[in-house]
């Protein structure tokens, strides 16, 4: 038998139609007894109301949901996503909302997953991370009117809310700190060009070398380790190679680590590595990363109390920074002790 209709449930009560929907929407129109029949057939029946049936009638999905346009090799590898979504399902079970989650190949797949889960009413409001410039998934959103927090600014998220840490701070306190160990030549393995926040981190990296006079080259990659430590390699075969790397994520770092070890670089005697995430794998390698570390389980929490406020109240707009990651200094990191012209 497929899924049990309120045609079925009247025929098994021996009652019409209408009064199901008055019973199982407790509405007047029945009998204390008749609604106590019905309520009893839908048990047994094993009855759920359709999501989209529900929403016409102004009920609530109950779940949220959160598309994912990245390669889903990487992804299963990434620490920061794997704690967001651990806060994000923390702070929604805290009121009995599911997470709906796909991961897609694109940000036009993700587009038409936004289309379809609103026009199924699946989803009460979305999470959306992985901001890029000029982003055309915003003007979309904000015509769908679902209540929507970007993960990522500030700005560039038109009406919707956000919540975001600043990038370009965290990343102008990683070059102050190598420049401080006298590091000049230092190169930055980025992560996607389409991404604000890779763009704010690169343009800081940029912007530090200007300041204080440093060699420094931004070099993007796909966040995977294959990529992290394609772009390791190359940078260390150079003849003037960078006395410091530092990594938009831990697993590009972890990679970069073994890639210095086989072309026998020495850390941190030859080469000073830092990352941007700072997860468990960070402390457990040797030596132990210096790192960018935020409470990205807390993170995810936060994502979902102003997701569900949005919810509870559409149209309000909310923009909430975060604390700006902060350095810990482990064992990658020292003094250069390479002569520089």
């Amino acid at each position: 038998m497929g899924r049990p209709t309120i045609a079925d449930i009247a025929r098994e009560a021996g009652v019409s139609k209408g009064a199901v929907s008055f019973a199982l929407n407790g509405r007047p129109g029945v009998s204390e007894a008749t609604r106590q029949r019905i309520l009893a057939v839908a048990e047994r029946m094993n009855w759920r109301p359709h999501s989209a049936a529900r929403a016409l009638g102004g009920a609530r999905a109950g779940a949220v949901g959160l598309v994912i346009a990245r390669p889903a090799r990487t992804i299963g590898v990434e620490p920061f996503f794997a704690q967001l979504l651990s806060g994000l399902q923390a702070g929604l079970s805290a009121r009995s909302v599911a997470l709906e989650l796909m991961v897609v190949e694109d940000t036009a797949a993700e587009t038409e997953v936004y289309r379809r889960w609103a026009s199924e009413h699946r989803v009460d409001g979305l999470v959306v991370v992985d901001l890029q410039t000029r982003d055309r998934r915003i003007a979309v959103l904000e015509e769908l009117a679902l209540p929507t927090v970007v993960l990522g600014g500030p700005g560039g998220h038109g009406t919707l809310s956000s919540v975001w840490a600043d990038d370009r701070e965290a990343m102008l306190s990683i070059v102050d700190y190598l420049a401080a160990l006298g590091h000049r030549r230092i190169a930055h393995l980025a992560g996607l060009p389409a991404f604000q926040h890779t763009q704010r981190r690169i343009r800081a990296v940029r912007d530090a070398a200007k300041r204080l006079g440093l060699e420094a080259v931004s070099v993007p990659t796909d966040f995977s380790d294959a990529e992290g430590a394609a772009a390791t390699r190359a940078q260390l075969a150079k003849a003037a190679r960078p006395t410091a790397l530092v990594y938009d994520s831990d697993v590009m770092a972890l990679a970069g680590l073994g890639v210095a070890a086989e072309m026998g670089v020495s850390v941190p005697g030859e080469l000073s590595v830092v990352s941007f995430d700072d997860s468990v794998l960070t402390r457990v390698v040797h030596p132990a990363l210096t790192a960018l570390t935020r409470d990205t389980f807390a993170l995810g929490e936060q994502v979902a109390r102003t997701l569900l406020s949005a919810v509870d109240e559409p149209g309000r707009q909310a923009v909430l920074q975060m604390p700006t990651p902060r350095l810990v200094v482990r064992e990658s990191t020292a003094r250069c002790m390479t002569p520089h012209p």
